[in-house]
């Protein structure tokens, strides 16, 4: 897709989209990722474009030790590894992000997540093979938002997500340490920065604010796992609220248990459920704008992640106008 392409489209979007949310935000999961392949810069910039308040780079290492935007410690369901380095996968059948430089992962395209087949998890969304996407470092994806911040007048934030930093550390590498290096460098500091630090692993969130002593907002990823049952209940909420500053749970949780919201605004930690999408409805909801209201407004969530920004981004817009 030409880069004029995307700057013209942008330019549009910004124009006539902007969050009316209020203290309710609206989380651009992994970008744009119902338009556009997860983790890539046209995702983010449409997102941005879409209203979206933050925006969420999930982050992994190369082997140089960079910051790369990335769902999966693995390569393989979101680009062409396997034709661009068919040798290169371990044992276990998977190409590890960790494995390749910085250079050799700007060798391939990224495209829209899918089975090991080949079948795209989510058929009706951007084609399989069409156009050109890298995979974008972290510094890249900051000076993308930061430079529209500035274009724009808008002050978008961002949501970084450090997947699995336990195994980073096994393999030699500290992606916490490298996660504060950049955000300081780029300003981000102190309980306001438009920041939300995201994980599942409660003892790196710890370790950011205890021995990092961050001031960064701070946000405990609770999975539906049987693994995280303590994080269901209110007294594993009181322990998140000794180190973070909210929650990010699967919103199954909340659904089995409309009070765990109200438990959580007790102890004055936010709510940010994850993942809305409109080719991915629960049944009980006719519509990904009825499943938001209910979130938004009955539930009381503080946000959501979304991979279609501008439907929540709307409904937000339309009960602000609501006199």
């Amino acid at each position: 897709m030409k880069k004029v392409f995307w700057l013209s489209l942008l330019g549009l979007l910004v124009l006539g989209l902007g969050s009316l949310a209020g203290e309710k935000i609206v989380i651009g999961h992994r970008g744009a990722a119902g338009y556009l392949p997860e983790h890539t810069l046209a995702g983010y910039a449409f997102a941005y474009a879409l209203g979206a308040d933050y925006i969420e780079p999930d982050l992994v290492m190369t082997k140089d030790g960079v910051l790369i935007c990335l769902h999966d410690i693995y390569l393989e369901y979101t680009t062409d590894v396997e034709e661009v380095f068919p040798d290169r996968r371990r044992p276990d059948g998977h190409w590890y992000a960790i494995d390749f430089t910085l250079a050799e992962i700007k060798r391939l395209s990224v495209h829209e997540r899918c089975r090991r087949d080949g079948r795209p998890y989510f058929p009706r969304r951007f084609p399989v093979g069409k156009s050109r996407f890298e995979v974008p470092t972290f510094t890249e994806m900051i000076e993308l938002i930061q430079g529209l911040n500035k274009s724009t007048g808008r002050d978008v934030g961002i949501y970084p997500e450090l997947k699995r930093p336990s195994w980073h550390m096994q393999q030699g590498y500290d992606i916490a340490a490298a996660l504060m290096e950049i955000l300081d460098r780029y300003g981000y500091r102190g309980p306001d920065a438009k920041i939300f630090v995201q994980c599942f692993e409660a003892d790196t969130l710890i370790r950011l604010r205890e021995e990092f002593h961050t001031e960064l907002p701070l946000i405990q990823l609770v999975s539906a796992s049987p693994s995280y049952w303590r994080m269901w209940k209110r007294e594993g909420l009181s322990e998140i609220a000794r180190y973070a500053d909210g929650i990010g749970p699967n919103k199954s949780i909340i659904e089995k248990n409309p009070d765990y919201v109200a438990w959580a605004h007790e102890l004055g930690l936010l709510v940010h459920p994850y993942t809305f999408r409109a080719d991915s409805l629960p049944r009980k909801y006719r519509s990904l704008e009825e499943e938001l209201e209910t979130f938004f407004f009955t539930y009381d969530v503080d946000g959501v992640f979304t991979d279609f920004p501008d439907i929540a981004v709307r409904l937000l817009e339309q009960r602000e106008l609501v006199p």
